[in-house]
């Protein structure tokens, strides 16, 4: 048996991922719709049936402003009850867990950059390197063609407006996966900010970040085990010279699911108030302990500090609540697709070419709303939970007065993607439809400087103390999709086509 967080056995010995997040969304939506619970509850192919009740949850959420928290804060409960944490042989839950192993096990070794502070937000994009005008165009022509929402715009011409705001020398960001594709530590460290980084201990990926640290004007703080007797190994604290680089590397890291607890603790000694980002990613059910793992982090931390911001990053292959702005424009070209609007037409009994928002809804205080479903198959329930979970923090902790910064960033090129065939052929055919793909390093930058924005914007959505009408404005407001929300037709319904034309212009 494998340490640290896992899921629960059930009464048969097994750990069943398909029973536990069929459980877990069942419970989230319980106290709000019984009925739905109940069908869920009911869904005996909860792998090849969570689409359709993943988007009543978020349809039910979007009711009342009460109705997206206490969702949330039963879907965590429900997580928190459920998974469990094993360690030499013994299980618990994972809170218990958190109390139990408290014990510090983690020195810190940090790493100085020797390079000047970028002053200027630049951008990779296309081959290019976009800056002033020519960066500030090309947001306005994202928001234009749809690819991404006004407030998305505002927020970064807002921050080209102060670029003193780039300046992070003052800012500290714990990132929980630090070596991730979408993560944005190296932007941060260009910037000036000190990280803390959390990864696993593989000597090459922190190399690589090392190696990034050195050219850069940030600090890296890097966890390293203490030796068997709790003494601190060769170098701790202060500045590393770069000759002890390899030596460093060796010995950094730790395991996010083993070693919660003890990572929590190491955490906590930061001084100052700082970001916990969560960035860690894995391919399938080990996505969800990783969710999971992070969320008993925050939720510690939280405990009993308030100078915790948290920060997340939503895939736009979900369900949203979305403004109405991006339904009309959605159904407008709908309304102007032509002969092959005429042309597609036998094809929506195969279930193709639908139309994005066939329906309107009504909050219960009677303001409409769209809900946008591009929730993608391939990806599978065991990636939606990981990414609810995320939602669901965010949603509780900025109801209970925490800053939290989660922004929707478009779909993206990574290597988690253009590993699964589908997937890529149908990134590579998305264009077709009015969506565009971004190459991760643009995707990082843009993330990296609304986060940035976040924290430096009193007014942004990341603080509890700006209104919302919906707590679930949250994802909406900066949502950079893609142009997902303002697409003719549902995502899912072309998906099989831009898979297909993909394939071709691969070969061609």
């Amino acid at each position: 048996m494998t340490d640290g967080v896992c899921f629960p056995e059930g009464g048969d010995g097994r750990r069943s991922t398909t029973a536990t997040g069929r459980a877990v969304f069942a419970d989230s939506v319980r106290r709000v719709d019984p009925a739905l619970a109940a069908r869920i509850e009911h869904t005996k192919d909860w792998r090849g049936g969570y689409l359709k009740p993943l988007r009543d949850i978020v349809i039910a959420a979007a009711m009342a402003p009460g109705a997206a928290v206490t969702i949330s804060s039963d879907g965590l409960d429900s997580a928190r009850r459920r998974f469990s944490f094993v360690r030499a042989g013994e299980t618990t839950t994972v809170p218990e867990a958190m109390r139990r192993h408290s014990t510090p096990r983690y020195a810190s070794v940090t790493v100085h950059g020797g390079a000047p502070r970028e002053t200027d937000l630049s951008l990779p994009y296309r081959g290019r390197r976009l800056f002033g005008d020519h960066l500030r165009e090309q947001i306005d022509r994202w928001v234009a063609e749809g690819t991404a929402e006004p407030g998305f715009g505002e927020a970064l011409h807002l921050l080209l407006d102060n670029p003193d705001w780039l300046d992070l020398h003052d800012i500290d960001v714990a990132i929980l996966g630090a070596g991730a594709e979408m993560g944005p530590t190296r932007s941060l460290l260009r910037w000036g900010a000190t990280v803390h980084a959390v990864d696993l201990k593989r000597p090459h990926l922190w190399e690589r970040l090392i190696a990034t640290t050195r050219s850069t004007a940030g600090s890296l703080r890097i966890p390293v085990l203490l030796g068997p007797d709790g003494t601190p190994p060769f170098v701790v604290g202060g500045a590393v010279h770069p000759d002890d680089d390899v030596n460093v590397a060796a010995r950094a890291g730790a395991d996010l699911l083993q070693r919660a607890p003890e990572l929590r603790t190491w955490l906590d000694e930061i001084e100052q108030p700082f970001v916990l980002g969560s960035y860690a990613y894995a391919d399938g059910a080990a996505h969800v302990l990783l969710s999971v793992a992070s969320d008993a982090i925050a939720t510690g931390l939280l405990d009993h500090r308030d100078d915790i911001t948290l920060a997340y990053l939503a895939t736009p292959t979900d369900v949203f609540m979305v403004p109405m702005g991006a339904v009309e424009e959605s159904r407008r070209r709908w309304d102007s697709r032509g002969l092959s609007g005429v042309l597609q037409t036998p094809l929506r009994l195969l279930n193709q070419f639908e139309p994005n928002y066939p329906q309107d809804y009504l909050t219960n205080e009677g303001t409409p709303f769209g809900i946008n479903d591009s929730l993608v198959p391939q990806q599978g329930p065991n990636y939606a939970l990981a990414k609810r979970l995320q939602r669901w923090r965010a949603l509780v902790a900025r109801s209970e007065g925490t800053p939290v910064s989660l922004n929707l960033a478009p779909a993206t090129r990574t290597q988690s993607v253009l590993k699964n065939r589908a997937l890529a052929a149908a990134y590579a055919g998305a264009g077709r439809f009015g969506v565009e793909v971004f190459d991760p390093a643009t995707s990082t930058t843009l993330m990296a400087a609304l986060l940035v924005h976040d924290l430096r914007n009193p007014a942004a959505a990341a603080n509890p103390a700006t209104p919302l009408e919906n707590p679930m404005d949250l994802f909406a407001q900066g949502a950079n999709h893609g142009g997902l929300w303002r697409a003719a037709w549902s995502p899912r319904s072309v998906l099989g086509v831009a898979a297909v034309l993909g394939m071709f212009e691969s070969r061609a």
